[in-house]
């Protein structure tokens, strides 16, 4: 739980050294911030690809409510050498947006990460993608507790809960 509080308050952190978007969201624009637990047992660690069922949350800063997602994220090649009992990932959100609640972060997004656990660990995941490749998640940071090291090209995959 403390890992989830450190991303969450790193999350907020970030929001708030882009006063020009959050201050200022227009209208088709989603802008806040997505955080991802993992769902325990649900891993797989095939050693150059893993996977990892999640349930996400998405809190939009101009107060308009909560979407919830599920879906699952992991390294589709690469190295992965982890034993991890639990992960959370958290994203700074940047999205084209029409409509309330449209679920707009829905879709695939793929990318490039990495991290390093002994104990309690860190990492971090760059992704695009999303609803017609319109979202921009960027990496807060990646926080898991359990041990070993993980490369290579991940993804993220979302779906309305």
């Amino acid at each position: 739980m403390k890992v989830r509080n450190i991303l969450l308050g790193m999350a907020v952190a970030l929001i708030a050294t882009v006063p020009a978007y959050a201050g200022n969201s227009t209208a088709g624009t989603k802008i806040g911030i997505l955080t991802c637990n993992s769902v325990p047992g649900s891993g797989v660690n095939l050693l150059i690809h893993s996977t990892v069922d999640i349930e996400c949350k998405f809190e939009s800063t101009d107060g308009s409510g909560v979407e919830r997602y599920i879906g699952e994220t992991g390294i589709g090649f690469g190295i992965d050498i982890n034993y991890n009992l639990e992960r959370h990932l958290a994203f700074t959100v940047f999205a084209a947006d029409t409509a309330r609640g449209s679920h707009k972060l829905a879709g695939k997004y793929g990318g490039a990460g990495a991290s390093a656990t002994v104990g309690v660990g860190a990492g971090a995941q760059v992704l695009v993608g999303g609803s017609n490749k319109s979202v921009s998640l960027q990496p807060v940071i990646e926080g898991s507790t359990g041990v070993g090291v993980s490369a290579g090209v991940t993804y993220l995959f979302l779906q309305a809960k």
